[in-house]
């Protein structure tokens, strides 16, 4: 599942290709991943609108129309967009596509069908109706170490929860408890103040760090916690070993004694 930095990058894409002209023509080749509407109603809807902006929460990406309405682009676990002029460049599991005045098109190819497209009328309406939190990027030190008041649950299970905080995943929630040196299955609630802080600017300096490298793993640096993800591995401090085991309901990797339990 792509989260919040791999969304950044699929704002950027969708903003630097897309904005500012007419859709003369939408083809639906599959609807499935399209929940709300048919294809047909799909194509009718969206033909002759303009995209004219784009607002990320989280893991969700909303795409602005210039009829006040707004597209959801959740893009599951294989979901891509794909800018082309030539039919020959059309990817190969597109499920839908745009058609542009400019001769562009923009199609959303997704293999597995797993996105979730919705046709919006009301946004903030939508927000509210799946109890989307407050963005991960854009949170502010005071609101989220508050998140952490009175929390019988996991630091993990706190970070991972979308109602609480949009746009953390599996992989970044993991290097996070890292660097701060917390166990990610210490209850939330005993976390000190102070470490709290700490957590929130891990949190931002990872997903600032992931954004600025458009979430391309491979120029991420070697002394990350993903990098190290093996049976054997041990902790900087060369003794602690790495433990794999379901927190929160995800695999979940730390070292032992080297992040601390805090209950």
């Amino acid at each position: 599942m792509p989260e919040l930095p791999e969304v950044n990058t699929f704002q950027r894409y969708f903003d630097g290709t897309s904005l500012d002209q007419k859709i003369v023509n939408v083809t639906v080749h599959d609807d499935k991943i399209i929940r709300n509407l048919s294809g047909s109603e799909f194509e009718e809807k969206m033909a002759n609108l303009t995209f004219t902006g784009s607002y990320r929460r989280g893991k969700y990406l909303f795409a602005s129309m210039d009829n006040g309405h707004h597209l959801l682009l959740h893009f599951g676990m294989t979901g891509d967009l794909k800018y082309y002029e030539v039919e020959t460049d059309r990817p190969r599991h597109e499920r839908f596509a745009f058609e542009f005045d400019t001769g562009f098109t923009l199609g959303f190819d997704c293999p597995r069908k797993f996105a979730r497209i919705l046709y919006l009328e009301d946004r903030d309406a939508y927000i509210q109706e799946v109890k989307l939190g407050e963005d991960a990027l854009t949170i502010g030190e005071k609101d989220f170490t508050s998140l952490f008041q009175g929390k019988k649950g996991s630091v993990k299970g706190l970070l991972l929860n979308q109602s609480n905080l949009a746009g953390m995943g599996n992989l970044y929630a993991d290097e996070v408890c890292y660097r701060t040196r917390v166990h990610p299955g210490s209850s939330a609630g005993k976390i000190p103040v102070k470490k709290r802080k700490a957590i929130y600017d891990a949190m931002q300096e990872v997903l600032n760090f992931a954004i600025n490298k458009n979430a391309y793993y491979k120029d991420y640096p070697e002394d990350w916690l993903w990098q190290w993800r093996e049976e054997g591995a041990k902790a900087p401090d060369g003794k602690s070993p790495i433990q794999i085991e379901k927190i929160a309901g995800r695999t979940t990797y730390y070292f032992k004694g080297y992040q601390k339990m805090y209950k």
